[in-house]
């Protein structure tokens, strides 16, 4: 069975909150394309203006989306326009009842949070946004970790933490062999110079 792997994007998204995982995942989608499928929406299908400038085009929209197994939420400043934003909120509901798994990076977890989908449960975010996210839910259990997986809901910190996050989807969703010629193909070998 070929996995859906939907990302959303949005205006303010931050580019690498996204990008990144997007690379672990279409590598994987393209190289084992009987596995995963994997593709871009956005509410419509205008063009998305990212965090850093980074203008993209959207594979779909909330209207064409192809059958999605996985969601990948990212962060970035345009989540706070989500937190109060209740058709969205609703939407993230409705997906996550209809046993989508539920991903986030950095950010994306707040909106999570507001939508009640972390309520007494362990989770994560950019440090920076830690005791926001400790705000939005009820008895949400903050935890300052790369990446969090509690079954239906996996959050992740920032940026590298949703490549970290997308390897280990491609191990729990096919294996860890996978997962490692995945990690290997795109030359992940993360070793910053500072």
């Amino acid at each position: 069975m070929t996995t859906g792997i939907g990302i959303f994007l949005f205006d303010g998204a931050e580019e690498l909150d996204w990008a990144g995982p997007w690379e672990v995942l279409a590598f994987w989608a393209t190289f084992w394309p009987e596995e995963a499928h994997v593709f871009t929406f956005a509410r419509d299908q205008e063009v998305v203006t990212c965090a850093k400038g980074l203008r993209v085009l959207p594979d779909h929209d909330l209207h064409s989306l192809p059958p999605m197994d996985v969601l990948v939420y990212p962060g970035g400043q345009g989540t706070r326009a989500h937190l109060d934003d209740e058709t969205l909120k609703d939407w993230v509901r409705e997906t996550a009842g209809s046993g989508v798994l539920m991903t986030s990076v950095c950010t994306g977890a707040l909106v999570y949070g507001a939508a009640g989908l972390l309520d007494g449960r362990p989770a994560t975010t950019h440090w920076a946004s830690l005791d926001l996210l400790s705000s939005l839910g009820r008895d949400i259990e903050i935890r300052d970790e790369r990446f969090i997986d509690d079954g239906d809901v996996v959050t992740a910190a920032g940026v590298s933490a949703g490549i970290d996050m997308a390897l280990h989807l491609v191990s729990r969703l096919q294996s860890a062999d996978r997962a490692r010629e995945v990690r290997r193909g795109i030359q992940y070998d993360p070793a910053p110079p500072i």
